[in-house]
């Protein structure tokens, strides 16, 4: 298997305090990853590093076979705020990716309203943030992220600030655009059945320092509706990963607690 993106041996300090330690990983094209673990183990400092916005201390992460050391046009995050600009519109606030990159003809602007529709966003174009409600603001979030064309979406937590309900359309929503292009997915989330539902493997992270404790392979039928976590091998795949991160989500609590 020729990998989209490999990690060799990450690890990150700040100071004394060890975040990530020794993270192998190989991620195909098109595959959906989400991470999972106990608050503090590193996953969004991961993401980051991916990403390109934070430098790795060891160890390193290449994208198509070359070493990332900086953001790029390859890799779009979609962050767990929405940041949208209140003064500008949801086409504006999806289009800016590409004007930071100065190009905005014709083709790019066709696209950015091509993928407002293609998350549900059609009329909506002319609207601000302030009209819209949360999950329409994650819908833009997204739609800005895809207007570049990444190679690979990270995604940091982008449903926690959401009502239970809405959370579950966009996993639906999210799955429905993801089976449209393929995108290769890193899907950061506290949430075991969302983790589940969309990816093809599970990386769950162990307490910090953040270690890579397991890859949990998703052996579920694509596609999937929601009616599936209420199947025996969904509710399996949970209790599992659950009990992979038990003792590490109360020790952080502890701690938490304690500090």
């Amino acid at each position: 298997m020729v990998s989209k993106l490999a990690v060799h041996g990450l690890g990150k300090t700040f100071g004394e305090l060890q975040v990530l330690l020794g993270i192998e990983l190989a991620v195909a094209r098109g595959e959906f990853i989400a991470l999972v673990g106990p608050s503090g183990c590193g996953k969004t400092t991961f993401l980051r590093i991916v990403a390109g916005l934070e430098p790795a201390s060891s160890g390193q992460v290449l994208l198509d076979g070359r070493v990332v050391s900086a953001p790029g046009g390859d890799r779009g995050f979609v962050f767990q705020s929405d940041s949208l600009l209140p003064w500008r519109t949801v086409f504006a606030n999806a289009i800016i990716g590409r004007e930071i990159a100065g190009q905005v003809g014709h083709a790019e602007r066709a696209r950015t309203m091509e993928l407002l529709k293609l998350v549900g966003l059609e009329g909506f174009e002319h609207y601000h943030p302030r009209q819209l409600s949360g999950g329409m603001r994650q819908r833009v979030n997204l739609a800005r992220a895809l207007a570049i064309d990444p190679q690979i979406l990270l995604m940091d937590e982008p449903f926690s600030s959401l009502d239970a309900q809405t959370r579950e359309i966009m996993q639906t929503e999210l799955m429905r655009i993801w089976e449209e292009g393929r995108k290769t997915v890193l899907f950061v989330t506290h949430q075991i059945d969302e983790a589940v539902f969309l990816s093809d493997r599970v990386l769950v992270f162990a307490r910090r320092p953040g270690r890579l404790r397991e890859s949990v392979a998703i052996e579920l039928p694509r596609p999937r509706s929601l009616a599936i976590k209420r199947t025996r091998e969904f509710v399996q795949y949970v209790d599992h990963i659950w009990r992979l991160i038990e003792d590490d989500v109360r020790a952080s609590v502890i701690e938490e607690k304690v500090g």
